[in-house]
């Protein structure tokens, strides 16, 4: 961020492809009781969650086809990294592995490395759209200290979203290995092309002592900068531990609580529209990209609103700096995120790590400024080639 910064204060305009801050309006019925709150004083909500809050997420999960989730299943957090954070530190002991598929979330080492856990990464291809590798891959990954599984559908930063033949088998393997198994669906309702989410709540009642879901409104509703999620699990054991992790830094925000209670007057049409505008952007983000020389691109993601090209460079985290520090088009520039920070495998025949040549690329602008962040990118290659 230094290199955007320093950009901006030199006066050029940089479009920010780099991450996932949606720039959709926030539901009014939101922004309506932040703009009326007039509880005073402003006190701490409980550990667990404000009431109201708890009701609304009981409520929503209701709507989806999931009765069987009461207010004591669910743990309030500050965003969903607090509930992948506090999940792990409930079921793992220092020493202990968690497999995930990588490319992966990046934040997920920060969390593992807090509470001492070891990732143990399983690659995942582009040409396949990053969908899992056959059983035998995974089961041979996993030790005496796997403790879980993680995964994230629809997934960041790939986009992609698990069918129902993969959700299948990551339940057969945690079952014969009793291994939990944490589902991260910020992104659950960001499906395009008529797909729908496996959720992991489909398997609840089946391991109800083995799944945990996190969950977030970060991108659903634009709250990102409201920082709430949840955790949620039919495992008395795991949510009292999480209780008590909770009631060690007292509450999540209050204000934005009471705001976010208001997600079941949010109307149906809201999240369709959304859903329309991001496979939009997808699409014709895709339709840009594809008129790069050189560029690998993976078949169009199904979900969220990420995507992991190849570029055609050596070294995209270099490139992305050329972009922030050197090139400039009308005082124009984009910030992309380079995808090597997404795995954690080296490649055997080079040492060098995979996704070297890889950047994630955030659909969170409009399509024209989709389509002139990609002008601007495919200027900036011709570019860095020729001088690099």
């Amino acid at each position: 961020m230094p290199f955007a910064q320093q950009a901006k204060k030199d006066g050029v305009t940089v479009y920010h492809l780099n991450i996932g801050d949606p720039d959709i309006k926030t539901p009014d019925v939101m922004l309506k009781a932040l703009t009326s709150w007039d509880r005073d004083p402003i006190s701490y909500s409980q550990s667990q969650g404000e009431p109201s809050f708890l009701l609304a997420l009981k409520t929503y999960y209701h709507r989806f086809g999931f009765p069987f989730i009461e207010e004591k299943h669910i743990q309030v957090t500050t965003g969903g990294s607090e509930a992948v954070s506090m999940a792990m530190f409930s079921i793992c002991n220092p020493g202990d592995e968690v497999i995930v598929f990588e490319p992966f979330y990046a934040n997920y080492n920060t969390y593992a490395a807090v509470n001492g856990i070891t990732l143990v990464p399983i690659p995942t291809k582009l040409e396949n759209g990053f969908h899992l590798p056959e059983r035998k891959i995974i089961e041979e990954k996993i030790t005496n200290k796997t403790k879980a599984i993680l995964i994230c559908s629809p997934n960041n930063p790939t986009g992609t979203v698990y069918t129902k033949e993969e959700m299948d088998m990551l339940i057969s393997i945690a079952k014969k290995y009793t291994l939990f198994l944490l589902s991260d669906e910020v992104y659950r309702e960001f499906c395009y092309d008529g797909k729908r989410q496996v959720s992991l709540f489909s398997y609840m009642e089946e391991i109800p002592n083995q799944a945990i879901v996190l969950d977030s409104l970060s991108k659903r509703y634009s709250l990102c900068g409201a920082r709430l999620g949840c955790l949620v699990s039919l495992n008395k054991e795991i949510m009292d531990g999480v209780l008590r992790i909770a009631q060690g830094r007292l509450s999540s925000g209050l204000i934005d609580q009471v705001m976010a209670s208001k997600l079941t007057e949010v109307p149906s049409s809201y999240m369709k529209n959304v859903q329309a505008e991001y496979q939009k952007r997808r699409d014709v983000l895709f339709e840009e990209l594809g008129k790069i020389k050189g560029i690998d691109l993976p078949p169009k993601p199904e979900g969220a609103f990420y995507a992991i090209v190849g570029l055609p460079v050596k070294d995209a985290e270099d490139f992305c700096k050329f972009l922030l520090t050197t090139f400039r088009d009308n005082n124009e520039t984009v910030m992309l995120a380079p995808a090597a920070g997404f795995y954690a495998s080296t490649s055997l025949s080079t040492g060098a790590t995979i996704g070297k040549n890889e950047v994630r690329i955030a659909y969170v602008l409009n399509t024209t400024a989709i389509k002139r962040s990609v002008e601007i990118i495919t200027e900036a290659l011709k570019q860095y080639i020729s001088s690099y």
